[in-house]
């Protein structure tokens, strides 16, 4: 165990060669000579609705082969941090060898060991295994009508379909249903059918697929609605826009025109008013300018991994989605540090390695946090989940080595090009009072109103998201989850820029932090949504899934939250600038 953690250590993102695994069979390249050695990897074991509560296949007092012992290393990080633990079977599998049924191994059924499987069938214990990278399930045991008496699945018959020198297809059915009784020998045993297949290797995995549930009516229905709702929504915010400050120049140009005892004596309103604040630095001008930063490089990781994923299949490698996202992210450090670093200096930040290094280290430190905590419920289960300390120390040099040196350059970068502040109006010295409005034009109200369209444009797609990673679905349909990116970034700009025009035609200048907030809201209703999703969508129960759950998904509502916000920001801030470049200010 100390080596394969060490392995993954030192390779952080690469691969572990191939030719390090003492194996025959080249599973790597996935092809195989005649009679050449085909291994079957026992993987993980664990309750059939709580997906991500799983133990090691041998935690349960299952048998092993007779054929000596293969270790199997951690090939990438993501690999590592999904709790993958493959264990060699001890199984005889050459290729296209037939084997009958063979008894390979005998359990020597205790009290101990019975109640161990009673409990598994009870739940519901599934276990998983690999072949050629291709999944296969079986079902541990079941129980009789009256809940009394169990039984467990002794036979595993494999048919493993082949084209060339290839596996494209692998099928497992259990039989052999034995009576668990204590104190008796239960034999385990397995046969290996091969049979010809037209199934070509580049759609071996669309079988696992599930074509009826993902590209379902009502999912082409959502697009289309959200679509809708775009195109409803940038033509109503040009109209009202366009018109409304059509009006508001032409007030403006009228008032230029009048001499100073009428402009006195004038009804003077509006959001003109505010130039001279409007500009003014945001409050915690640090954090707010860490969270901008780290919301663009959130929506440019989301953006290049979908782009990765409609080009390569990377459900077809286990854990290469994570790893995919792991490197993104930390190939994408300079964004943060660029957009951060820019705009804590137009806002006359001097602390800026401060600065930097809660840019660097703040979705860093929030996952992190949240992963250590998980990590010690799932030591306590001696769930597979449980995350490696080699891993943790590969994801520990990836933020020190990797994340941060990279953060600086984008910091340095963003500080000199894009670091002046060249407003288009001046800061008055001392800020202009706030003026009563109404409650609804206040900016806890916008905030809490604001996401509830953004959510409504994306919930559908949370559905078939949220049903893939705590369901036994694959997700494959990335161009629907880019067209919701895009819908999801038009839609929180339009709103944030009618809410935060509504806040400074009330005179109030506090439109940085609203229109962060308000966009950031999306992430209430999400996390609201995914309590729902919990109680009425799924089965889960017990403490390691519960709080797997609801840990990783305010996890993933804040890390929206925050991609949400720094695009509403940037969105409102190129609206603001623009209208008071384009009004004449004394």
């Amino acid at each position: 165990m100390g080596s394969s953690r060490w392995k993954v250590a030192a390779a952080a993102f690469l691969a572990i060669v191939g030719a390090l695994l003492p194996v025959d069979a080249d599973e790597h390249e996935h092809t195989y000579i005649e009679k050449e050695e085909v291994v079957l990897w026992m993987n993980t074991v664990g309750p059939y609705h709580n997906r991500q509560e799983t133990y090691k296949y041998f935690s349960l007092p299952f048998c092993a082969g007779s054929k000596k012992t293969i270790s199997h290393y951690h090939e990438t990080l993501g690999e590592a941090l999904q709790g993958v633990e493959l264990e060699f079977s001890g199984l005889e599998i050459r290729f296209k060898d037939e084997v009958m049924q063979t008894t390979y191994c005998e359990i020597d059924l205790d009290k101990a060991k019975r109640d161990a499987f009673v409990y598994a069938i009870k739940n519901h214990y599934w276990y998983q295994m690999y072949i050629d990278d291709l999944p296969i399930w079986g079902i541990v045991g079941e129980a009789d009508e009256n809940g009394e008496d169990h039984y467990l699945w002794t036979y595993k018959k494999l048919e493993i379909g082949f084209n060339g020198n290839r596996i494209v297809d692998v099928n497992l059915t259990s039989e052999g249903k034995v009576r668990l009784v204590p104190n008796t020998r239960i034999a385990m045993s397995y046969s290996v059918k091969w049979k010809k297949s037209d199934v070509k290797f580049e759609d071996r995995f669309d079988k696992y697929l599930d074509p009826s549930f993902f590209q379902h009516r009502i999912h082409w229905f959502s697009i289309f609605n959200s679509f809708m709702m775009v195109i409803f929504l940038v033509g109503l915010v040009s109209m009202i826009l366009m018109r409304t400050l059509r009006k508001d120049y032409a007030r403006y140009s009228k008032e230029e025109e009048m001499d100073d005892m009428d402009r006195d004596l004038g009804d003077e309103y509006g959001w003109k008013q505010v130039h001279g604040d409007v500009f003014r630095p945001s409050s915690h001008p640090m954090m707010f300018s860490s969270l901008i930063g780290s919301g663009c490089q959130i929506f440019s990781v989301s953006f290049i991994v979908i782009i990765v994923a409609m080009v390569e299949d990377l459900y077809t490698e286990r854990g290469s989605m994570l790893s995919t996202a792991i490197f993104v992210y930390a190939a994408t450090s300079p964004v943060n540090g660029y957009f951060g670093g820019s705009l804590y200096a137009k806002q006359g930040g001097r602390r800026w390695i401060k600065q930097m290094f809660i840019g660097a280290f703040l979705i860093p430190a929030m996952v992190c946090g949240t992963a250590f905590f998980i990590n010690f419920i799932a030591i306590y289960y001696h769930a597979s989940r449980a995350i490696p300390f080699g891993t943790m120390v590969a994801v520990c040099s990836i933020c020190f080595f990797v994340i941060l040196p990279l953060n600086l350059v984008g910091t340095i970068l963003g500080r000199n090009l894009s670091g002046q502040p060249n407003f288009p109006c001046r800061v008055n010295a001392v800020p202009r009072p706030i003026p009563e409005k109404k409650w609804f034009m206040e900016p806890a109200v916008i905030v809490c109103l604001g996401g509830i369209l953004p959510f409504g444009s994306i919930f559908i797609e949370m559905y078939f998201i949220f049903t893939s990673f705590w369901a036994y679905k694959i997700y494959y349909v990335y161009g629907f989850m880019m067209l919701v990116l895009v819908i999801l970034c038009i839609v929180t700009v339009c709103v944030t820029i009618v809410c935060t025009y509504f806040l400074l035609n009330a005179e109030d200048y506090r439109w940085q932090w609203t229109s962060f907030l308000s966009a950031a809201s999306t992430a209430v209703y999400v996390y609201m949504y995914s309590f729902y999703y919990y109680f009425f969508k799924t089965k889960m129960y017990g403490l390691f899934q519960t709080s797997f759950y609801f840990g990783y998904m305010a996890v993933f509502s804040t890390s929206l939250g925050i991609m949400c916000g720094a695009v509403g920001y940037m969105g409102t801030s190129a609206f603001v600038r623009k209208i008071y470049t384009n009004v004449k200010i004394d």
